[in-house]
């Protein structure tokens, strides 16, 4: 069995002992019941990770001892900074969560005029804190050590504005795309994905989005739920391109 992984915001400690920050020590002592003498793993979120062994818990605080370097042996084949349309929020914590065990490099909420959530500036703060917290707990379990960048939600016209000069290969998802992620040559190491809300991109959107250099294409035959087809859109380029190769 895998020993329980905690992140531990930068930087690791470079001695040979180290005290779980509160929420984690809460997590292995009140919810997990480790003891002392239990294997832990702690991780930065850059991509760092330490072996340790339980010394001590008493109370919120829990010491660590016997810290060891892990080798990073999580490094990507392929950078994929997903767009998401803007959903319902267990929707959206359900995206994150799986694209982010999945290995997307970032993750930006986007605004569309169907759109069923709409995020004040106070209530967009908070739902992005909410999704920080979200990524860690998917990198715990996961056993990634890199946490992806989760970006404030952002109007999709605004966002797309700010894509026309990139280099990296875009696309968006439409039921109607002239192509499949098949018939793309070359290898790509850095992809942009774009995923519509639960109503779809209006046309006006998804003419915008390919005169901002976004490929229209599909997924099989099937229309996809917003969810499913961010998860299935990640995987398939990991398939392609990716982890899966």
């Amino acid at each position: 069995m895998a020993a329980p992984r905690f992140y531990c915001p930068p930087p690791l400690p470079l001695s040979t002992n180290a005290e779980l920050p509160p929420d984690a020590a809460h997590h292995a002592s009140r919810v997990l019941r480790l003891r002392v003498g239990d294997a832990v793993q702690i991780f930065d979120g850059l991509g760092n990770a330490l072996d340790a062994t339980i010394h001590a818990i008493n109370g919120k605080h829990v010491l660590l001892g016997n810290l060891q370097t892990v080798l990073d042996t999580g490094s990507v084949n392929l950078c994929i900074h997903l767009a998401q349309a803007m959903c319902t929020s267990e929707k959206m914590d359900w995206v994150i969560q799986k694209a982010t065990e999945l290995g997307a490099t970032s993750i930006q909420p986007v605004q569309t005029q169907r759109s069923v959530a709409k995020l004040s500036e106070a209530r967009a703060e908070k739902r992005s804190a909410h999704w920080q917290g979200v990524t860690v707990a998917a990198c715990e379990q996961s056993g990634r050590n890199t946490l992806p960048v989760t970006y404030a939600p952002k109007e999709l016209e605004a966002w797309l504005e700010a894509q026309r000069g990139s280099s990296q290969k875009k696309f968006i998802l439409l039921p109607e795309g002239a192509t499949g992620l098949h018939e793309q040559t070359g290898i790509e190491k850095e992809v942009v994905l774009l995923i519509g809300p639960e109503g779809g991109f209006t046309s006006d959107e998804a003419l915008r989005a390919q005169h901002a250099g976004f490929i229209p294409i599909r997924l099989g035959p099937r229309v996809l739920r917003t969810e499913t087809a961010a998860i299935t859109g990640i995987a398939a380029l990991q398939t392609l391109w990716g982890d899966f190769r």
